[in-house]
């Protein structure tokens, strides 16, 4: 039997493994790479040219408008090493910046409330005894509040006076 070139031909080799060595299976279609490291890789790209090209009007002072500026700084970032680039776009996160807050305690009888405690409009956290405003003394002025809001809900609307005859 003589075999047709439209059917199906199945490959001649077995599965190729990532070339990144995740233990996952790549295709010819991703160069050897699964879904995930090639979808790393193009995103990896993507910041590259973003980073050259920031770099690069920076240290000019104007953007890129000509077309054939742009195509010279694609080419530069497909020529440049990704390792190189890589450590430009890594952001470092300083650590020393990140302050631990305590646990959450009610304001007034000084209980742990996590989760569960209430924010009251003064700002502060509240147990389930002390949440209202009245159990707590609230400084914060509901009253002018809620005059304000039913001031800019409801404006005065007045029409001109008219002229007696």
């Amino acid at each position: 039997m003589e075999h047709d070139e439209t059917k199906f031909q199945p490959p001649l080799e077995g599965p190729i493994l990532c070339v990144n060595n995740c233990g996952f299976f790549g295709s010819a279609g991703n160069m050897n790479l699964c879904s995930k490291c090639h979808k790393d890789q193009i995103l990896k790209q993507k910041q590259a040219k973003l980073a050259v090209s920031s770099l690069k009007n920076i240290v000019s002072g104007s953007s890129c408008d000509n077309e054939k500026e742009s195509t010279v700084t694609e080419s530069a970032v497909a020529q440049t090493d990704l390792i190189e680039v890589k450590t430009i776009i890594e952001p470092s996160f300083n650590t020393s910046n990140s302050v631990k807050e305590g646990p959450s305690r009610c304001g007034t009888c000084k209980k742990r409330v996590g989760l569960a405690g209430f924010n009251c409009r003064c700002g502060n956290v509240f147990c389930g005894l002390h949440h209202y405003s009245d159990k707590h003394e609230c400084p914060f002025d509901y009253r002018a509040e809620a005059q304000d809001a039913i001031a800019k809900a409801n404006p005065i609307i007045k029409a001109e006076k008219l002229d007696k005859i």
